[in-house]
């Protein structure tokens, strides 16, 4: 193999070139800033692939609008090829930039999305409640089988990320707390807010998002790999609606699993806080608990366990709604699939705002 070589000739303006042009050759071509090719004389050219070209072009010819050198002792198919290279160089330059797009124009395209997912999710709710009246006139039609074996895979599947997180956001909020009682002899009152705190707040919510981002997503990947692979037309083709056989039984299986793993989050959190209240702040487990019988209300956690179902349905429906609304690729898949995490958490968020707000107004 010919190493590649190159040599300017200054007087004429020619740059020589000799050997193998390829990838590699980049190495020899010399310093041509500016200065002006006329010519290339390839008479000692071997071998010229497309990346060989491309590298001569680039160096005799740094603007696209710049004239072609004239080629000297080149082969016919040297000759094609490089006219090939430049031809395509040009069409590639000639393409227009994309567009910038303001901020004005950004905003609108965004509520322009938002608004398209709320009447969207209007429709697909509608349709729903149809179908899930049809169901209640005919109970034999039910899934049964399919909604065990969900609630199986939401329930069962989610107890251990799900009390290993909250007993660790017990251990984080009560030492936190702690820190602060200790400070004014209050190491008592630390039971109290982190019944409140866990129980209320960050329990419901970080189940929420927890189940949100496990199995909401698979839903959506479910159902939308069912989409891709032709099964949700096979279901059709049987008469029988994808609505009544993946829709309903994955959002009843969400509503009933949300509220138990909401509970059981609840006892990993408390429990998470008494560890840290007996090894911080003395308050021995039986003290702990004795605290806990006084002040925990009822309605305390009823209040957190009565936002999972609510939390329940929206994911569901908007884990259903986007699987059935795949196109046929696998990137819509993924596209869909992180569409229904973004939008479950901003359901929850607001939700959970919601709930405060109307708490505090009725007093709860």
């Amino acid at each position: 193999m010919a190493h590649a070589h190159a040599h300017f000739d200054e007087a004429g303006g020619v740059l020589i070139v000799r050997g193998d042009w390829d990838a590699d050759a980049a190495a020899a071509l010399p310093d041509l800033a500016g200065k002006r090719v006329r010519a290339i004389d390839g008479a000692g050219l071997t071998r010229l692939d497309t990346n060989g070209a491309w590298l001569l072009l680039n160096a005799v010819r740094p603007q696209p609008d710049a004239p072609l050198p004239e080629l000297r002792g080149f082969v016919p198919r040297h000759r094609a090829l490089w006219a090939l290279v430049a031809r395509h160089d040009v069409a590639a330059a000639a393409q227009p930039s994309p567009p910038r797009i303001g901020v004005r124009a950004l905003a609108g395209r965004g509520a322009l999305a938002m608004w398209g997912h709320l009447v969207g999710l209007l429709d697909f709710v509608g349709r729903l409640t149809l179908e899930l009246l049809t169901l209640l006139a005919r109970p034999r039609l039910w899934r049964w089988r399919e909604f065990g074996a969900q609630l199986r895979d939401i329930f069962v599947g989610a107890i251990p990320i799900i009390t290993g997180m909250l007993f660790l956001l017990g251990v984080v909020f009560a030492y936190l707390l702690g820190d602060q009682a200790k400070r004014y002899g209050a190491n008592i009152f630390v039971v109290d807010g982190l019944l409140a705190a866990i129980l209320r707040e960050i329990s419901p919510v970080i189940v929420a998002v927890l189940v949100a981002g496990r199995t909401g997503a698979a839903i959506t990947a479910q159902i939308g790999t069912m989409k891709v692979t032709e099964e949700i037309d096979a279901i059709r083709t049987l008469g029988l609606s994808p609505l009544a056989v993946l829709v309903i039984p994955r959002t009843l299986a969400l509503v009933i699993a949300l509220p138990l793993l909401v509970f059981l989050g609840d006892i990993a959190g408390i429990l998470g806080g008494m560890v840290v209240a007996k090894g911080q702040l003395d308050i021995s487990f039986h003290m702990f608990l004795d605290r806990t019988a006084d002040v925990l209300l009822l309605k305390t956690l009823l209040v957190g366990l009565g936002k999972a179902p609510v939390f329940a349905v929206f994911i569901a429906l908007i884990a259903c709604r986007m699987g059935l609304t795949v196109t046929r690729d696998a990137r819509s898949v993924g596209a869909h699939t992180t569409s229904t995490v973004v939008q479950s958490l901003v359901a929850i968020i607001l939700l959970n705002a919601l709930f405060a707000v109307m708490f505090v107004r009725l007093e709860i």
